[in-house]
Protein backbone atom coordinates (compact mmCIF):
# COMPACT_ATOMS: atom_id res chain seq x y z
CA UNK A 1 0.00 0.00 0.00
CA UNK A 2 1.46 3.20 -1.10
CA UNK A 3 0.79 6.20 1.71
CA UNK A 4 1.89 9.77 0.24
CA UNK A 5 3.99 11.29 3.17
CA UNK A 6 5.34 14.93 3.73
CA UNK A 7 8.44 15.35 1.76
CA UNK A 8 9.64 18.03 4.76
CA UNK A 9 8.94 18.06 8.71
CA UNK A 10 9.68 20.47 11.20
CA UNK A 11 10.47 19.99 14.60
CA UNK A 12 10.47 22.14 17.26
CA UNK A 13 12.53 20.99 20.09
CA UNK A 14 11.05 21.76 23.69
CA UNK A 15 14.28 19.95 25.56
CA UNK A 16 15.63 23.05 27.12
CA UNK A 17 11.71 24.14 28.20
CA UNK A 18 9.65 21.13 28.88
CA UNK A 19 12.23 18.74 29.05
CA UNK A 20 14.46 20.91 31.83
CA UNK A 21 11.72 22.57 33.77
CA UNK A 22 11.29 18.67 35.02
CA UNK A 23 14.49 18.54 36.39
CA UNK A 24 15.27 18.51 40.33
CA UNK A 25 18.73 19.94 39.90
CA UNK A 26 19.41 23.33 39.31
CA UNK A 27 20.99 23.69 35.65
CA UNK A 28 22.89 26.56 35.07
CA UNK A 29 22.23 29.14 32.29
CA UNK A 30 25.47 28.52 30.40
CA UNK A 31 24.54 25.16 30.21
CA UNK A 32 20.59 25.91 29.13
CA UNK A 33 22.10 28.50 26.34
CA UNK A 34 24.34 26.33 25.31
CA UNK A 35 22.00 23.26 24.53
CA UNK A 36 19.43 26.10 22.41
CA UNK A 37 23.22 26.58 20.45
CA UNK A 38 24.11 23.14 19.83
CA UNK A 39 20.58 22.30 18.83
CA UNK A 40 20.40 25.33 16.21
CA UNK A 41 23.66 24.18 15.09
CA UNK A 42 22.07 21.09 14.56
CA UNK A 43 19.49 22.45 12.29
CA UNK A 44 16.60 23.04 14.12
CA UNK A 45 14.76 25.82 12.92
CA UNK A 46 12.73 25.76 16.16
CA UNK A 47 13.58 25.89 19.51
CA UNK A 48 11.33 26.49 22.46
CA UNK A 49 13.60 28.33 25.06
CA UNK A 50 12.41 28.59 28.43
CA UNK A 51 9.00 30.17 30.21
CA UNK A 52 7.65 33.22 32.19
CA UNK A 53 6.31 31.79 34.81
CA UNK A 54 6.67 32.48 38.67
CA UNK A 55 10.14 31.33 39.96
CA UNK A 56 8.03 29.96 42.84
CA UNK A 57 6.36 27.57 40.95
CA UNK A 58 9.35 26.68 38.62
CA UNK A 59 12.41 27.87 39.81
CA UNK A 60 14.26 26.01 37.38
CA UNK A 61 13.11 28.51 34.98
CA UNK A 62 13.76 31.98 37.05
CA UNK A 63 17.00 32.36 34.81
CA UNK A 64 14.11 33.02 31.51
CA UNK A 65 15.55 36.70 30.89
CA UNK A 66 19.53 35.44 30.87
CA UNK A 67 18.64 32.65 28.93
CA UNK A 68 17.24 34.63 26.30
CA UNK A 69 19.66 37.32 26.44
CA UNK A 70 22.78 34.40 26.21
CA UNK A 71 21.48 33.14 22.94
CA UNK A 72 23.68 34.11 19.82
CA UNK A 73 20.61 33.84 17.39
CA UNK A 74 20.32 32.49 14.16
CA UNK A 75 18.38 34.15 11.10
CA UNK A 76 15.81 32.11 9.98
CA UNK A 77 15.29 30.08 13.90
CA UNK A 78 12.09 30.46 15.57
CA UNK A 79 12.76 31.07 19.36
CA UNK A 80 9.68 30.32 20.91
CA UNK A 81 8.89 30.90 24.76
CA UNK A 82 5.94 29.78 26.97
CA UNK A 83 3.70 32.00 29.23
CA UNK A 84 0.91 31.37 31.38
CA UNK A 85 -0.71 34.60 32.02
CA UNK A 86 0.29 38.59 31.12
CA UNK A 87 2.39 38.66 33.54
CA UNK A 88 4.16 36.58 32.01
CA UNK A 89 3.56 38.02 28.61
CA UNK A 90 4.96 41.44 30.03
CA UNK A 91 7.80 39.66 31.11
CA UNK A 92 8.64 38.27 28.23
CA UNK A 93 8.39 40.65 24.70
CA UNK A 94 11.70 42.64 26.24
CA UNK A 95 13.80 39.31 25.52
CA UNK A 96 12.04 39.32 21.82
CA UNK A 97 10.29 36.11 21.85
CA UNK A 98 9.76 35.13 17.94
CA UNK A 99 6.62 33.12 19.68
CA UNK A 100 4.94 32.87 22.54
CA UNK A 101 2.89 29.49 23.63
CA UNK A 102 -0.59 29.72 25.80
CA UNK A 103 -2.07 26.77 27.06
CA UNK A 104 -5.53 24.68 27.68
CA UNK A 105 -6.51 21.63 28.72
CA UNK A 106 -9.07 19.39 26.95
CA UNK A 107 -9.61 17.66 29.84
CA UNK A 108 -12.17 19.41 32.33
CA UNK A 109 -11.14 17.34 35.47
CA UNK A 110 -7.54 18.56 34.55
CA UNK A 111 -8.25 21.73 34.45
CA UNK A 112 -10.35 22.24 37.79
CA UNK A 113 -7.35 19.96 39.70
CA UNK A 114 -4.35 21.97 37.84
CA UNK A 115 -6.10 25.78 38.07
CA UNK A 116 -8.85 25.75 39.62
CA UNK A 117 -11.17 26.99 36.79
CA UNK A 118 -13.23 25.61 34.17
CA UNK A 119 -11.99 25.31 30.31
CA UNK A 120 -13.64 27.98 29.30
CA UNK A 121 -12.23 30.27 31.80
CA UNK A 122 -8.39 29.25 31.18
CA UNK A 123 -8.72 29.94 27.72
CA UNK A 124 -10.62 33.31 28.28
CA UNK A 125 -7.98 34.26 30.60
CA UNK A 126 -5.92 34.19 27.88
CA UNK A 127 -7.41 36.29 25.54
CA UNK A 128 -5.51 39.83 26.25
CA UNK A 129 -1.97 38.10 26.23
CA UNK A 130 -2.78 36.76 22.94
CA UNK A 131 -4.07 40.00 21.75
CA UNK A 132 -0.84 41.78 23.17
CA UNK A 133 1.34 39.93 22.10
CA UNK A 134 0.08 39.91 18.16
CA UNK A 135 -0.12 43.48 18.73
CA UNK A 136 3.59 43.56 19.43
CA UNK A 137 3.82 41.02 16.18
CA UNK A 138 4.44 37.91 17.58
CA UNK A 139 3.03 34.96 16.64
CA UNK A 140 0.67 33.11 19.06
CA UNK A 141 0.69 28.81 19.24
CA UNK A 142 -1.64 27.19 21.34
CA UNK A 143 -1.20 23.64 23.13
CA UNK A 144 -3.98 21.62 23.66
CA UNK A 145 -3.07 19.14 26.85
CA UNK A 146 -4.47 15.87 27.62
CA UNK A 147 -6.21 15.78 24.01
CA UNK A 148 -5.87 11.77 24.45
CA UNK A 149 -5.78 10.85 27.64
CA UNK A 150 -6.16 12.46 31.21
CA UNK A 151 -4.58 11.17 34.65
CA UNK A 152 -7.76 11.99 36.58
CA UNK A 153 -11.04 11.55 33.98
CA UNK A 154 -9.12 8.62 32.02
CA UNK A 155 -10.93 9.42 28.05
CA UNK A 156 -11.24 12.24 26.89
CA UNK A 157 -14.11 13.08 24.22
CA UNK A 158 -13.28 14.19 20.77
CA UNK A 159 -16.25 16.61 21.07
CA UNK A 160 -13.57 18.25 23.81
CA UNK A 161 -10.38 18.23 21.75
CA UNK A 162 -12.90 20.36 19.13
CA UNK A 163 -13.89 23.07 21.75
CA UNK A 164 -10.85 23.48 22.84
CA UNK A 165 -9.29 24.14 19.27
CA UNK A 166 -12.46 26.33 18.65
CA UNK A 167 -11.94 28.50 22.03
CA UNK A 168 -8.13 28.82 21.03
CA UNK A 169 -9.29 30.31 17.15
CA UNK A 170 -12.20 32.36 19.45
CA UNK A 171 -9.29 34.05 21.42
CA UNK A 172 -6.53 34.53 17.84
CA UNK A 173 -4.31 31.35 18.99
CA UNK A 174 -2.22 31.05 15.25
CA UNK A 175 -1.61 27.51 15.25
CA UNK A 176 -2.75 25.09 17.68
CA UNK A 177 -0.57 21.87 18.80
CA UNK A 178 -2.65 18.28 19.95
CA UNK A 179 -0.50 17.26 22.98
CA UNK A 180 -0.96 13.63 24.43
CA UNK A 181 0.27 14.88 28.02
CA UNK A 182 0.24 11.64 29.64
CA UNK A 183 1.09 9.11 26.33
CA UNK A 184 -1.53 7.43 26.61
CA UNK A 185 -2.49 7.78 22.78
CA UNK A 186 -2.43 5.47 20.00
CA UNK A 187 -2.31 5.84 16.08
CA UNK A 188 -6.15 6.30 15.34
CA UNK A 189 -6.65 7.71 18.59
CA UNK A 190 -4.38 10.24 17.03
CA UNK A 191 -5.90 10.68 13.56
CA UNK A 192 -9.04 11.11 14.77
CA UNK A 193 -8.01 14.06 17.38
CA UNK A 194 -6.03 15.43 14.36
CA UNK A 195 -9.07 15.65 12.33
CA UNK A 196 -10.33 17.92 14.83
CA UNK A 197 -8.00 20.47 14.83
CA UNK A 198 -7.75 20.16 10.98
CA UNK A 199 -11.64 21.56 10.71
CA UNK A 200 -10.56 24.36 12.26
CA UNK A 201 -6.81 25.24 11.31
CA UNK A 202 -5.03 24.92 8.12
CA UNK A 203 -2.19 21.64 7.82
CA UNK A 204 0.33 23.63 8.54
CA UNK A 205 -1.07 25.56 11.63
CA UNK A 206 -1.25 22.44 13.37
CA UNK A 207 1.33 20.51 15.41
CA UNK A 208 1.39 17.27 17.38
CA UNK A 209 3.05 16.70 20.84
CA UNK A 210 3.51 13.04 21.43
CA UNK A 211 4.46 11.30 25.02
CA UNK A 212 6.00 8.08 24.99
CA UNK A 213 4.74 6.47 27.97
CA UNK A 214 3.64 4.16 27.09
CA UNK A 215 5.98 3.26 23.70
CA UNK A 216 3.25 4.76 21.22
CA UNK A 217 4.83 8.19 20.32
CA UNK A 218 6.61 7.46 17.06
CA UNK A 219 3.81 5.36 15.75
CA UNK A 220 1.64 7.94 16.24
CA UNK A 221 3.56 10.48 14.69
CA UNK A 222 3.51 8.35 11.75
CA UNK A 223 0.09 7.99 11.77
CA UNK A 224 -0.34 12.04 11.57
CA UNK A 225 2.06 11.87 8.80
CA UNK A 226 0.04 10.00 6.78
CA UNK A 227 -2.37 12.73 7.21
CA UNK A 228 -0.13 14.96 5.49
CA UNK A 229 0.75 16.55 9.65
CA UNK A 230 4.51 17.99 9.24
CA UNK A 231 5.10 19.85 12.63
CA UNK A 232 5.73 18.43 15.90
CA UNK A 233 7.25 18.90 19.09
CA UNK A 234 10.09 16.70 19.99
CA UNK A 235 12.55 16.47 22.72
CA UNK A 236 16.59 16.19 23.32
CA UNK A 237 17.92 12.97 24.25
CA UNK A 238 14.23 12.55 25.79
CA UNK A 239 14.10 15.23 28.30
CA UNK A 240 11.40 15.59 30.31
CA UNK A 241 9.84 12.88 32.61
CA UNK A 242 5.26 12.02 32.76
CA UNK A 243 4.61 13.89 36.35
CA UNK A 244 1.23 11.77 36.19
CA UNK A 245 2.96 8.35 35.81
CA UNK A 246 6.51 7.69 38.38
CA UNK A 247 9.22 6.95 36.74
CA UNK A 248 7.69 6.68 33.26
CA UNK A 249 9.50 8.48 30.28
CA UNK A 250 8.06 11.66 28.69
CA UNK A 251 8.51 13.65 25.62
CA UNK A 252 9.49 11.34 22.34
CA UNK A 253 13.21 11.78 21.86
CA UNK A 254 14.41 14.37 18.88
CA UNK A 255 16.88 11.47 17.94
CA UNK A 256 14.71 8.80 17.61
CA UNK A 257 12.13 11.32 15.67
CA UNK A 258 14.72 11.94 12.92
CA UNK A 259 16.06 8.88 12.75
CA UNK A 260 12.83 7.43 11.92
CA UNK A 261 12.35 10.72 9.57
CA UNK A 262 15.61 9.94 7.85
CA UNK A 263 14.66 6.58 7.18
CA UNK A 264 11.28 7.50 5.34
CA UNK A 265 13.38 9.98 3.45
CA UNK A 266 11.54 12.76 4.99
CA UNK A 267 14.13 16.06 4.96
CA UNK A 268 14.06 17.74 8.49
CA UNK A 269 17.32 19.75 7.69
CA UNK A 270 18.92 18.26 10.66
CA UNK A 271 21.86 16.84 11.27
CA UNK A 272 21.82 13.38 13.42
CA UNK A 273 25.19 13.10 14.58
CA UNK A 274 25.32 16.60 15.69
CA UNK A 275 21.71 16.20 17.62
CA UNK A 276 23.29 13.27 19.21
CA UNK A 277 25.93 14.89 20.29
CA UNK A 278 23.52 17.79 21.58
CA UNK A 279 21.78 15.06 23.83
CA UNK A 280 25.08 13.87 24.95
CA UNK A 281 26.27 17.19 26.14
CA UNK A 282 23.07 17.64 28.49
CA UNK A 283 22.71 14.30 29.33
CA UNK A 284 26.40 14.79 30.70
CA UNK A 285 25.26 18.31 32.78
CA UNK A 286 22.60 15.82 34.24
CA UNK A 287 24.79 13.22 34.82
CA UNK A 288 22.62 10.15 33.39
CA UNK A 289 22.25 8.48 29.77
CA UNK A 290 19.83 10.11 27.26
CA UNK A 291 16.52 8.30 26.98
CA UNK A 292 16.73 8.29 23.66
CA UNK A 293 17.00 4.77 22.33
CA UNK A 294 18.48 6.39 18.60
CA UNK A 295 21.04 8.23 20.75
CA UNK A 296 22.42 5.89 22.36
CA UNK A 297 22.62 3.33 20.04
CA UNK A 298 24.78 6.05 17.60
CA UNK A 299 26.92 6.95 20.65
CA UNK A 300 27.80 3.34 21.59
CA UNK A 301 28.53 2.75 17.71
CA UNK A 302 30.79 4.95 17.91
CA UNK A 303 32.56 3.74 20.43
Amino acid sequence: MSVSLPPQVTLVDVGARDGLQNEKQNVETVHKVELVQRLTAAGLREVEVTSFVSPKWVPQMSDNAAVMAGLQRKPGVRYSVLVPNMKGLEAALPTQPDEVVVFGAASEAFSQRNINCSIEESIERFRPVVQAARAAGVKVRGAISCALGCPYQGEVSLVDVERVVRLMKDIGVQHVGIADTIGVGTARRAQAAMERALKHYPLHEVSGHFHDTYGQALANIYACLEMGVHVFDTSIAGLGGCPYAKGATGNVASEDVVFMLDGLGIETGIDLDALVDAGAFISGVLGRAPVSRAGKALLAKRQ
